[in-house]
């Protein structure tokens, strides 16, 4: 079964009150639209037509997906006029799905139940039963429960306006019955549109057979129209994505405080505390333990590390049993071996840190390459940037760096040298010797403390 789908994502967003399409606000870290090219890309190798109005470059250029097939909707006319815009994309074989890029929410299954339906029925609707159906159109059935049309909520009359059944307004139907029946659509209703729901209408007039699917979860089927509504569909999203997490073992101590803004891969045991926010693709070993208010971006941590709180680590590859944080922040293209440490208020970026090496507190490494079981001394800066040029620090095996040191780059120092506190080495350094660059301490006889006069 190959599926045609259809994407309507030419709405301006007014009430969004934005300059970004409504389209392109995001849900879990990632714009609405994207989540439901994601969905119907997962229905099959199927294309894609995404119809655009309003901003349409915009739209373009910040999903940039050249497999997408774009349609532009001049004027917003309804959903029967922006679906009609696509027709010369329809093949009279096709299954056409019908699908809006501002329910981001919409799962994978609930379209292919519904589109399965097309052979054995012309024409399917995603429905929902609500307890507040207000604002949707009404499934209007005859007494022996067949489909006869959608009336929407301006043109519901006081009657039709107490059915319960509402169009989600996702349809699966075959391509030459949509396109005929998109052909006798028009604007003779309250706003002077042309509604996709119409088609229904036609579609019972001249004995086409409809079915429906009940959409059992109804967050699947909300819509972001403004930002109060933007913000109850990321708490469904976080709510579906921690279900899935704490499913596969992880402890959170607090599951309505975690967000979750990618993919993340979990190993057994996984404790994660509370405002950890994980975005991008991130990978958690057996029994890594997330502090409180940590945010990890594109980062793989291995089995058994601990990151304590406030810690911060992007774009990195961090080995098993590693003890980060707490306040330390892990920069683009940094790894780290085995056993390694990283203490409160570190920096490092871009640098190989080896096995055992530890970096306690309060210093800056970057575009650095340590050995394993260095130590780093506190208040330790690799001097890595000119203004103009980055360089290289290189610190062998073994090697001790005491407190309050600058390492000037491009500089190495040898395998198991000592760095004396406070020094300032520009030079390479001997290995297994000590070096150290400081003025010799002196005592000031008969100094005396000067006095107020």
């Amino acid at each position: 079964m190959k599926i045609k789908s259809i994407i309507l994502a030419a709405g301006k967003g007014t009430r969004m009150c934005s300059d970004l399409p409504k389209v392109m606000h995001q849900v879990g870290g990632k714009p609405m639209l994207r989540h439901v090219i994601d969905t119907c890309r997962a229905l099959g190798d199927g294309p894609i037509v995404a119809v655009v109005g309003h901003s349409a470059e915009k739209i373009v250029d910040g999903v940039a997906d050249e497999s997408i097939h774009w349609v532009h909707q001049a004027e917003q006319l309804g959903t029967g006029h922006a679906v009609s815009q696509a027709v010369p994309q329809i093949n009279d074989d096709d299954i056409v799905l019908v699908a809006y890029g501002d329910v981001p929410l919409i799962k994978a299954e609930t379209l292919k139940s519904l589109c399965e339906c097309i052979g054995e029925f012309d024409c399917s609707l995603l429905t929902a039963k609500l307890d507040n159906p207000f604002g949707y159109g009404r499934i209007v059935r005859d007494e022996f429960g067949n489909i006869q049309k959608i009336v929407e909520e301006k043109d519901a009359d006081a009657t039709v306006k107490q059915i319960s059944e509402i169009n989600t307004g996702i349809v699966a139907a075959k391509g030459g019955h949509l396109k005929r029946w998109l052909s006798q659509l028009n604007s003779d209703n309250a706003q002077n549109e042309y509604y996709l729901t119409d088609c229904v209408e036609h579609a019972a007039l001249e004995g086409a057979a409809i079915t429906s699917v009940n959409c059992e979860d109804p967050d699947e089927i909300q819509g972001v129209n403004n930002r109060q509504q933007q913000a109850m569909v990321e708490r469904c999203y976080q709510a579906r994505k921690v279900n899935e997490l704490m499913a596969r073992g992880v402890t959170l101590l607090d599951p309505s405080r975690v967000d979750v803004r990618g993919t993340v891969t979990v190993g057994k045991d996984v404790v994660i505390d509370i405002n950890a926010i994980l975005e991008g693709d991130v990978a958690l070993g057996d029994g890594v333990s997330v502090g409180a208010n940590c945010i990890l971006k594109n980062c793989v941590l291995g089995a058994n590390t601990i990151v304590k709180s406030h810690s911060v680590i992007e774009d990195a590859v961090i080995a098993e049993s590693c003890d980060i944080g707490p306040f330390a922040r892990i920069r683009p293209g940094t790894e780290l071996a085995q056993n390694a440490k990283v203490g409160n208020f570190v920096e490092i970026k871009k640098s190989q840190v080896g096995k055992g090496s530890k970096i306690s507190h309060l210093s800056y490494i970057g575009d650095a390459e340590l050995g394993s079981d260095v130590n780093i001394g506190a208040g330790t800066i690799t001097c890595n940037y000119d203004g103009v040029n980055k360089f290289k620090t290189v610190i062998g095996d073994g090697v001790f760096v005491g407190s309050d040191t600058q390492l000037v780059a491009p500089v190495t120092i040898g395998q198991g040298a000592t760095i004396g506190a406070g020094s300032t080495i520009t030079k390479d350094t001997v290995a297994e010797q000590l070096t150290l660059s400081r003025s010799k301490q002196i005592t000031i006889p008969g100094w005396k403390k000067p006095t107020k006069k």
